[in-house]
Protein backbone atom coordinates (compact mmCIF):
# COMPACT_ATOMS: atom_id res chain seq x y z
CA UNK A 1 0.00 0.00 0.00
CA UNK A 2 1.73 3.55 -0.94
CA UNK A 3 0.61 6.45 1.70
CA UNK A 4 0.69 9.77 0.15
CA UNK A 5 4.37 10.53 0.44
CA UNK A 6 4.99 7.73 -2.24
CA UNK A 7 5.82 5.80 0.93
CA UNK A 8 5.73 1.87 0.99
CA UNK A 9 3.62 1.41 3.98
CA UNK A 10 4.14 -2.75 5.01
CA UNK A 11 1.45 -4.37 7.96
CA UNK A 12 1.65 -4.20 11.80
CA UNK A 13 3.61 -2.22 13.66
CA UNK A 14 5.89 -0.51 10.66
CA UNK A 15 2.76 1.09 9.18
CA UNK A 16 1.64 2.33 12.58
CA UNK A 17 5.41 3.68 13.06
CA UNK A 18 5.18 5.45 9.20
CA UNK A 19 1.78 6.63 10.07
CA UNK A 20 3.03 8.40 12.91
CA UNK A 21 6.05 9.63 10.74
CA UNK A 22 3.46 11.13 8.57
CA UNK A 23 1.78 12.87 11.40
CA UNK A 24 4.80 14.96 12.19
CA UNK A 25 5.10 15.73 9.07
CA UNK A 26 1.84 17.19 8.74
CA UNK A 27 2.01 18.92 12.23
CA UNK A 28 5.24 20.47 11.13
CA UNK A 29 3.74 21.80 7.48
CA UNK A 30 0.98 22.89 9.42
CA UNK A 31 3.31 25.11 11.79
CA UNK A 32 5.33 26.60 9.09
CA UNK A 33 2.37 27.78 7.47
CA UNK A 34 0.82 29.02 10.74
CA UNK A 35 4.19 30.99 11.11
CA UNK A 36 3.73 32.18 7.78
CA UNK A 37 0.21 33.46 8.28
CA UNK A 38 1.89 35.52 11.53
CA UNK A 39 4.39 36.85 9.27
CA UNK A 40 2.47 37.96 6.59
CA UNK A 41 0.32 40.07 8.91
CA UNK A 42 3.14 41.67 10.25
CA UNK A 43 4.58 42.34 6.85
CA UNK A 44 0.93 44.03 6.80
CA UNK A 45 1.44 46.25 9.68
CA UNK A 46 5.11 47.66 8.98
CA UNK A 47 3.52 48.40 5.46
CA UNK A 48 0.85 50.69 7.19
CA UNK A 49 3.04 52.06 10.01
CA UNK A 50 5.73 52.83 7.08
CA UNK A 51 8.35 50.84 8.90
CA UNK A 52 9.19 48.93 5.75
CA UNK A 53 12.22 51.30 5.05
CA UNK A 54 13.77 51.90 8.35
CA UNK A 55 16.24 49.40 8.26
CA UNK A 56 18.27 50.44 5.24
CA UNK A 57 20.90 47.53 4.35
CA UNK A 58 20.03 44.06 3.92
CA UNK A 59 22.27 42.14 6.10
CA UNK A 60 21.26 38.49 6.35
CA UNK A 61 23.23 37.06 9.11
CA UNK A 62 24.76 40.19 11.70
CA UNK A 63 21.01 42.11 11.23
CA UNK A 64 19.41 39.72 13.57
CA UNK A 65 21.16 42.14 16.21
CA UNK A 66 19.32 45.30 16.76
CA UNK A 67 21.42 48.60 17.57
CA UNK A 68 21.94 47.87 21.27
CA UNK A 69 23.65 51.11 22.18
CA UNK A 70 22.54 55.02 21.83
CA UNK A 71 25.58 55.25 19.04
CA UNK A 72 24.39 51.95 17.05
CA UNK A 73 20.68 53.69 17.16
CA UNK A 74 21.96 56.75 15.90
CA UNK A 75 23.69 55.53 13.14
CA UNK A 76 21.06 53.54 11.88
CA UNK A 77 18.77 56.41 12.40
CA UNK A 78 21.44 58.98 10.50
CA UNK A 79 21.06 55.83 7.67
CA UNK A 80 17.46 56.61 7.83
CA UNK A 81 17.55 60.14 7.16
CA UNK A 82 19.27 59.15 3.68
CA UNK A 83 16.76 58.03 1.73
CA UNK A 84 13.87 60.42 0.05
CA UNK A 85 11.04 58.58 2.75
CA UNK A 86 12.26 60.45 5.98
CA UNK A 87 12.66 64.16 4.18
CA UNK A 88 9.57 63.74 2.64
CA UNK A 89 7.28 62.67 5.18
CA UNK A 90 9.32 61.84 8.34
CA UNK A 91 11.67 65.34 9.02
CA UNK A 92 10.26 65.98 12.51
CA UNK A 93 11.19 62.73 13.23
CA UNK A 94 12.56 61.94 16.88
CA UNK A 95 15.40 58.83 17.70
CA UNK A 96 12.41 57.39 20.18
CA UNK A 97 9.86 57.18 16.73
CA UNK A 98 12.69 55.93 14.88
CA UNK A 99 13.05 53.40 17.48
CA UNK A 100 9.22 52.37 16.99
CA UNK A 101 9.30 51.97 13.28
CA UNK A 102 12.51 50.15 13.51
CA UNK A 103 11.03 47.57 15.65
CA UNK A 104 8.69 46.69 13.05
CA UNK A 105 10.93 46.38 10.04
CA UNK A 106 13.35 43.86 12.73
CA UNK A 107 10.66 42.16 13.86
CA UNK A 108 9.50 41.20 10.50
CA UNK A 109 12.81 40.31 9.21
CA UNK A 110 13.69 38.30 12.69
CA UNK A 111 10.21 36.06 11.80
CA UNK A 112 11.39 35.95 8.81
CA UNK A 113 14.85 33.82 9.93
CA UNK A 114 13.00 31.99 12.40
CA UNK A 115 10.86 30.44 9.65
CA UNK A 116 13.71 29.46 8.24
CA UNK A 117 14.62 27.60 10.58
CA UNK A 118 11.26 26.14 11.36
CA UNK A 119 11.16 25.03 8.34
CA UNK A 120 14.76 24.10 6.94
CA UNK A 121 16.20 21.89 10.20
CA UNK A 122 13.11 19.69 10.11
CA UNK A 123 12.88 19.41 6.49
CA UNK A 124 16.62 18.22 6.27
CA UNK A 125 15.48 15.62 9.15
CA UNK A 126 12.23 14.37 7.51
CA UNK A 127 14.33 14.06 4.37
CA UNK A 128 17.30 12.41 6.42
CA UNK A 129 14.93 9.85 7.80
CA UNK A 130 12.88 8.89 4.38
CA UNK A 131 9.60 10.62 4.97
CA UNK A 132 9.69 13.23 1.83
CA UNK A 133 9.33 11.51 -1.28
CA UNK A 134 6.99 11.43 -4.10
CA UNK A 135 4.49 14.10 -4.35
CA UNK A 136 5.09 15.61 -1.03
CA UNK A 137 8.85 15.66 -1.52
CA UNK A 138 7.91 17.18 -4.41
CA UNK A 139 5.78 19.87 -2.47
CA UNK A 140 8.11 20.53 0.40
CA UNK A 141 10.80 21.12 -2.87
CA UNK A 142 8.65 23.85 -4.05
CA UNK A 143 8.13 25.68 -1.07
CA UNK A 144 11.73 25.27 -0.26
CA UNK A 145 12.79 27.12 -3.60
CA UNK A 146 9.64 29.78 -2.48
CA UNK A 147 11.48 30.36 0.88
CA UNK A 148 14.51 30.55 -0.90
CA UNK A 149 13.90 33.39 -3.13
CA UNK A 150 11.26 35.81 -0.73
CA UNK A 151 14.26 36.95 1.24
CA UNK A 152 15.69 38.26 -1.76
CA UNK A 153 12.33 39.48 -3.22
CA UNK A 154 12.28 41.14 -0.24
CA UNK A 155 15.24 43.09 0.14
CA UNK A 156 14.36 43.80 -4.07
CA UNK A 157 11.10 45.37 -2.68
CA UNK A 158 13.13 47.65 0.01
CA UNK A 159 16.26 48.81 -2.13
CA UNK A 160 13.27 50.54 -4.25
CA UNK A 161 12.01 52.92 -1.74
CA UNK A 162 15.49 53.86 -0.81
CA UNK A 163 16.56 56.54 -3.59
CA UNK A 164 14.09 57.91 -5.54
CA UNK A 165 10.95 57.29 -3.75
CA UNK A 166 8.88 57.59 -0.74
CA UNK A 167 8.27 53.86 -0.07
CA UNK A 168 8.52 50.68 -1.91
CA UNK A 169 7.41 50.26 -5.79
CA UNK A 170 3.82 48.35 -5.40
CA UNK A 171 4.87 46.07 -7.96
CA UNK A 172 7.50 44.42 -5.95
CA UNK A 173 5.23 44.65 -2.77
CA UNK A 174 2.77 42.43 -4.73
CA UNK A 175 5.31 39.57 -5.70
CA UNK A 176 6.60 39.22 -2.08
CA UNK A 177 3.26 38.96 -0.94
CA UNK A 178 2.57 36.56 -3.44
CA UNK A 179 5.24 34.23 -2.54
CA UNK A 180 4.32 34.18 0.69
CA UNK A 181 1.37 33.14 0.12
CA UNK A 182 2.45 30.41 -2.85
CA UNK A 183 4.44 29.45 -0.31
CA UNK A 184 1.29 29.61 2.77
CA UNK A 185 -1.07 27.50 -0.10
CA UNK A 186 1.88 24.67 -0.69
CA UNK A 187 2.52 23.73 2.91
CA UNK A 188 -1.30 23.77 3.00
CA UNK A 189 -1.85 21.57 0.37
CA UNK A 190 1.03 18.64 1.23
CA UNK A 191 -0.39 19.12 4.65
CA UNK A 192 -4.16 18.26 3.52
CA UNK A 193 -3.23 15.40 1.45
CA UNK A 194 -1.59 13.74 4.37
CA UNK A 195 -4.24 14.41 6.53
CA UNK A 196 -7.46 11.69 7.25
CA UNK A 197 -9.08 10.08 3.88
CA UNK A 198 -11.78 11.97 2.11
CA UNK A 199 -15.26 10.72 3.08
CA UNK A 200 -17.57 10.21 -0.50
CA UNK A 201 -17.08 11.04 -4.09
CA UNK A 202 -17.39 13.81 -6.02
CA UNK A 203 -18.70 14.81 -9.52
CA UNK A 204 -15.88 15.14 -12.18
CA UNK A 205 -16.05 19.18 -12.11
CA UNK A 206 -15.84 19.66 -8.90
CA UNK A 207 -12.04 19.27 -9.01
CA UNK A 208 -11.15 21.86 -11.45
CA UNK A 209 -13.95 24.12 -10.10
CA UNK A 210 -12.16 24.17 -6.24
CA UNK A 211 -8.72 25.03 -7.98
CA UNK A 212 -10.17 27.85 -10.45
CA UNK A 213 -11.50 29.54 -7.23
CA UNK A 214 -8.40 28.81 -5.39
CA UNK A 215 -6.42 30.33 -7.82
CA UNK A 216 -8.77 33.48 -8.24
CA UNK A 217 -8.61 33.80 -4.47
CA UNK A 218 -4.94 34.50 -4.84
CA UNK A 219 -5.12 36.95 -7.71
CA UNK A 220 -7.39 38.99 -5.62
CA UNK A 221 -4.50 39.09 -3.16
CA UNK A 222 -2.14 40.18 -5.56
CA UNK A 223 -4.40 42.80 -6.57
CA UNK A 224 -4.75 43.45 -2.95
CA UNK A 225 -1.31 44.64 -2.49
CA UNK A 226 -0.83 46.63 -5.37
CA UNK A 227 -4.11 48.76 -3.86
CA UNK A 228 -1.83 48.78 -0.47
CA UNK A 229 1.44 49.76 -2.41
CA UNK A 230 -0.70 52.76 -4.63
CA UNK A 231 -2.54 53.81 -1.15
CA UNK A 232 -5.63 53.50 -3.24
CA UNK A 233 -7.77 52.53 -0.62
CA UNK A 234 -7.50 56.45 0.46
CA UNK A 235 -9.77 57.47 -2.44
CA UNK A 236 -13.22 56.47 -3.45
CA UNK A 237 -14.31 55.75 0.19
CA UNK A 238 -17.87 55.17 -1.19
CA UNK A 239 -19.82 51.89 -1.68
CA UNK A 240 -20.82 50.36 -4.47
CA UNK A 241 -20.18 53.52 -6.77
CA UNK A 242 -16.69 55.36 -7.17
CA UNK A 243 -16.89 58.76 -7.15
CA UNK A 244 -20.54 58.29 -8.06
CA UNK A 245 -20.31 56.26 -10.55
CA UNK A 246 -19.85 52.48 -11.44
CA UNK A 247 -17.16 52.82 -14.17
CA UNK A 248 -15.10 56.24 -12.56
CA UNK A 249 -13.41 58.60 -14.94
CA UNK A 250 -9.68 57.96 -15.05
CA UNK A 251 -10.53 53.86 -15.21
CA UNK A 252 -7.35 51.94 -17.61
CA UNK A 253 -6.12 55.63 -18.23
CA UNK A 254 -2.47 55.15 -18.22
CA UNK A 255 -0.76 54.79 -21.62
CA UNK A 256 -0.44 51.66 -22.75
CA UNK A 257 -3.58 50.50 -20.80
CA UNK A 258 -2.31 47.64 -19.23
CA UNK A 259 0.25 49.49 -17.06
CA UNK A 260 -3.15 50.93 -15.10
CA UNK A 261 -3.33 47.77 -13.89
CA UNK A 262 -0.09 47.97 -11.84
CA UNK A 263 0.31 52.20 -12.07
CA UNK A 264 -2.70 53.72 -11.35
CA UNK A 265 -5.27 53.83 -8.08
CA UNK A 266 -8.61 54.38 -9.28
CA UNK A 267 -7.92 51.46 -11.97
CA UNK A 268 -6.36 49.30 -8.81
CA UNK A 269 -9.06 49.86 -6.24
CA UNK A 270 -11.62 49.04 -9.35
CA UNK A 271 -10.13 45.82 -9.81
CA UNK A 272 -9.98 44.52 -6.29
CA UNK A 273 -13.45 46.15 -6.03
CA UNK A 274 -14.41 43.63 -9.41
CA UNK A 275 -12.35 40.33 -8.32
CA UNK A 276 -14.25 40.75 -4.76
CA UNK A 277 -17.50 40.51 -6.71
CA UNK A 278 -16.56 37.58 -8.30
CA UNK A 279 -14.84 35.38 -5.23
CA UNK A 280 -18.42 35.96 -3.85
CA UNK A 281 -20.39 34.97 -6.60
CA UNK A 282 -17.86 32.35 -7.61
CA UNK A 283 -18.26 31.27 -4.17
CA UNK A 284 -21.50 31.25 -3.20
CA UNK A 285 -22.61 29.28 -6.95
CA UNK A 286 -19.79 26.51 -5.98
CA UNK A 287 -21.46 25.93 -2.79
CA UNK A 288 -25.02 25.55 -4.77
CA UNK A 289 -23.68 23.37 -6.79
CA UNK A 290 -22.03 21.07 -4.38
CA UNK A 291 -25.60 21.08 -2.12
CA UNK A 292 -27.51 20.35 -5.03
CA UNK A 293 -25.25 17.06 -5.92
CA UNK A 294 -25.08 16.34 -2.36
CA UNK A 295 -26.57 17.95 0.12
CA UNK A 296 -24.82 17.72 3.64
CA UNK A 297 -21.77 16.07 2.46
CA UNK A 298 -18.08 17.28 3.26
CA UNK A 299 -18.25 18.93 -0.56
CA UNK A 300 -20.89 21.12 0.57
CA UNK A 301 -20.08 21.84 4.14
CA UNK A 302 -16.60 23.04 2.99
CA UNK A 303 -18.44 25.07 -0.19
CA UNK A 304 -20.62 26.69 2.46
CA UNK A 305 -17.51 27.53 4.97
CA UNK A 306 -16.04 29.46 1.92
CA UNK A 307 -18.67 31.18 0.76
CA UNK A 308 -19.46 32.32 3.78
CA UNK A 309 -15.63 33.35 4.42
CA UNK A 310 -15.47 35.11 1.21
CA UNK A 311 -18.85 37.38 2.06
CA UNK A 312 -16.90 38.40 5.68
CA UNK A 313 -13.80 39.03 3.64
CA UNK A 314 -15.29 41.44 1.35
CA UNK A 315 -17.52 42.97 3.64
CA UNK A 316 -14.13 43.65 5.58
CA UNK A 317 -13.07 44.98 2.59
CA UNK A 318 -15.72 47.43 2.78
CA UNK A 319 -15.60 48.58 6.21
CA UNK A 320 -12.03 49.10 5.51
CA UNK A 321 -12.96 51.49 3.10
CA UNK A 322 -15.47 53.10 4.04
CA UNK A 323 -13.31 53.97 7.41
CA UNK A 324 -10.30 55.23 5.33
CA UNK A 325 -8.13 52.40 6.25
CA UNK A 326 -7.64 52.20 9.94
CA UNK A 327 -4.41 49.94 10.32
CA UNK A 328 -6.86 47.46 12.64
CA UNK A 329 -9.38 46.92 10.26
CA UNK A 330 -6.63 46.73 7.38
CA UNK A 331 -4.83 43.80 9.21
CA UNK A 332 -8.13 41.92 9.15
CA UNK A 333 -9.04 42.39 5.92
CA UNK A 334 -5.17 40.97 5.06
CA UNK A 335 -5.77 38.20 8.00
CA UNK A 336 -9.13 36.75 5.99
CA UNK A 337 -7.64 37.19 2.51
CA UNK A 338 -4.88 34.98 4.07
CA UNK A 339 -7.24 32.44 5.83
CA UNK A 340 -9.64 32.42 2.62
CA UNK A 341 -6.63 31.20 0.51
CA UNK A 342 -5.69 28.70 2.98
CA UNK A 343 -9.45 27.21 2.85
CA UNK A 344 -9.85 27.56 -0.79
CA UNK A 345 -6.63 25.41 -1.30
CA UNK A 346 -7.48 22.99 1.70
CA UNK A 347 -10.95 22.68 -0.57
CA UNK A 348 -9.20 22.00 -3.66
CA UNK A 349 -6.79 19.36 -2.13
CA UNK A 350 -9.66 17.96 -0.49
CA UNK A 351 -11.91 17.53 -3.31
CA UNK A 352 -9.54 16.23 -5.47
CA UNK A 353 -8.38 13.61 -3.25
CA UNK A 354 -11.94 12.53 -3.10
CA UNK A 355 -12.61 12.51 -6.81
CA UNK A 356 -9.71 10.22 -7.11
CA UNK A 357 -11.31 7.99 -4.16
CA UNK A 358 -8.03 7.91 -2.23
Amino acid sequence: MLDQAGLVLPGGHAAGKAGRAMQAVRLWLLAVAALLFVMVIVGGATRLTESGLSITEWKPVTGVIPPLSTADWQVAFDAYKQIPQYAALNPDMTLDGFKAIYAWEWGHRLLARLIGLAFILPALWFWRAGALKGALGRQVLLATGFLALEPIVGWWMVSSGLEHRTEVAQDRLAIHLLIAAATFATLISAAVGLGPAPRGRVGAGFPSAAAAFAALVFVQLGLGALVAGLRAGLIFNTWPLMGGKWLPEGLFGLSPWPLSIVDDVTTAQFDHRIVAYLVVLFAFAQALAAFRRAPGSPLALRAAGLAALSLAQASLGVATLLAFVPIGLALAHQAFALLLLGAAVAHAQATSLERAGR
